[in-house]
């Protein structure tokens, strides 16, 4: 007894292993073919000739499907776990990335591709931070901050894949990475247990016997927890709110990732060279910014912080529309790079704050039909709005003025009261 108790007491709390193996599970992905995807373009349209159309459909199916298919994803995860869920997410995507090495149709380009993302979206972000979000409370930011750093650090090992395509071709790199995903991942599911109450544990390494821990099993067995369910959450305002803030981000995210290297080249006259500086740049001030933005959030209100992250994506994007010099996208890369790092952790911590943890999988999954529409129109209304004028500074202002609409949205996200429901009232047997 007194050996387990020093051992409890002495171990690194296990929350921590659940964080390292979601950070490892989305380095994983995001370096094998997230971040990647360009440089399989290069190579798929000079052995194939596939337009760019056909080409840029794939990852809009992907974040179609992921949006889509999310508030199933979200029920599978509380009903059964991250665990098993994420299993079968490694396999499904290790076969999707193995079957890609063989495509020779756009069919098959496109059967491939929906296998990758279903794959992607059972052991992913969804399930990394359904799994986080359990685990903890008073850390919850820095926990979720610590799990996303690994896409932030998946995209500064691109270039070794990209080294790798160069050497191998990216026949045999899509099949050895999906073999490495399975048998790296696969391992690290292991670690995504659903709960530490399944363990005999409590979120944040609590002790179990101290007076805290009593309270938290009361609060929870009273239904005075304040956990909402997803009909609950639907309810609330807070809820639209924040997931209507949440897309007008991916609005602008998702459009620099498509569009930043054409606006640096074409219409600012950069070398490519020079803009994949600022690329490099913007994922380094966003790692740098998630994992300082996780700490902070644990101790300053999270709902504010998104508010100033907003404001200085709006600021950066001006910046970068009208810019005149190098000066300016220095000013963009900065209040770009570390608002997206900033802002990434209290977009899910502050849903599970608002409404806990018990039906946090499905809350997330619902909030994720509403996030996609972000994701997918951004770049296309950027797009649209180039092809028009013939320049993007029309389309940039657009996405300056979304950014400035997401940090209204989040104004308005106040926390919600918690759930009214009938008391448990405990009572000894026989007492009616």
């Amino acid at each position: 007894m007194r050996f387990h108790r020093a051992l409890k007491l002495t171990a690194v709390f296990y929350g921590w292993k659940v964080v390292a193996a979601g950070a490892t599970l989305q380095m994983l992905y995001a370096s094998l073919l997230g971040q990647a995807y360009g440089s399989y373009v290069v190579l798929l349209k000079r052995e194939f000739g596939w337009s760019r159309t056909v080409l840029s459909a794939a990852p809009s199916m992907q974040e179609a499907q992921s949006g889509l298919t999310s508030p199933i994803l979200g029920w599978l995860l509380d009903r059964f776990g991250p665990q098993r869920i994420a299993r079968v997410g490694v396999v499904v995507a290790g076969c999707g990335l193995m079957f890609f090495s063989q495509v020779q149709t756009p069919l098959m380009f496109y059967i491939a591709f929906l296998m990758i993302s279903a794959g992607m979206s059972m052991s992913g972000f969804l399930a990394v931070s359904v799994a986080v979000v359990q685990w903890f409370e008073r850390r919850r930011s820095t926990a979720l901050s610590l799990a996303s750093a690994g896409f932030a650090v998946g995209g500064m090992v691109v270039p070794l894949t990209v080294l790798v395509l160069e050497t191998a071709g990216w026949r045999w790199t899509a099949f050895g990475s999906g073999v490495l995903v399975i048998a790296v991942g696969l391992p690290l599911t292991l670690f995504l247990r659903a709960n530490p109450e399944e363990m005999g544990l409590l979120p944040d390494g609590i002790d179990t016997s101290s007076e805290e821990a009593d309270q938290l099993r009361l609060a929870r067995l009273s239904g005075a927890s304040g956990d909402f369910t997803l009909a609950e959450a639907l309810r609330e305002r807070s809820f639209w709110f924040i997931s209507l803030g949440h897309a007008s981000a991916l609005f602008v995210v998702s459009s620099m990732g498509v569009h930043l290297v054409a606006h640096l080249t074409q219409s600012q006259g950069y070398s490519l060279a020079q803009a994949s500086t600022v690329v490099f740049s913007l994922t380094l001030l966003f790692l740098v910014g998630t994992i300082s933005g996780g700490l902070a959030g644990d101790r300053v209100n999270k709902r504010k912080l998104v508010v100033v992250c907003m404001g200085m994506h709006c600021a950066g994007l001006l910046l970068l529309s009208h810019a005149q010099g190098v000066g300016m996208v220095v000013g963009f890369t900065l209040l770009h790079g570390l608002a997206w790092g900033w802002r990434g952790p209290q977009m899910t911590a502050l849903r599970a704050e608002y409404f806990g943890r018990t039906s946090f999988g499905k809350i997330m999954g619902a909030s994720n039909v509403v996030i996609i529409l972000g994701s997918v129109c951004g770049p296309l209304i950027a797009g649209f709005a180039y092809d028009i004028t013939g320049d993007y500074r029309v389309g940039f202002d657009i996405l300056a003025v979304m950014a400035l609409l997401g940090s209204v949205f989040f104004i308005l996200a106040r926390k919600p009261d918690p759930p009214q429901r009938r008391p448990y009232v405990p009572h000894a047997a026989g007492v009616v």
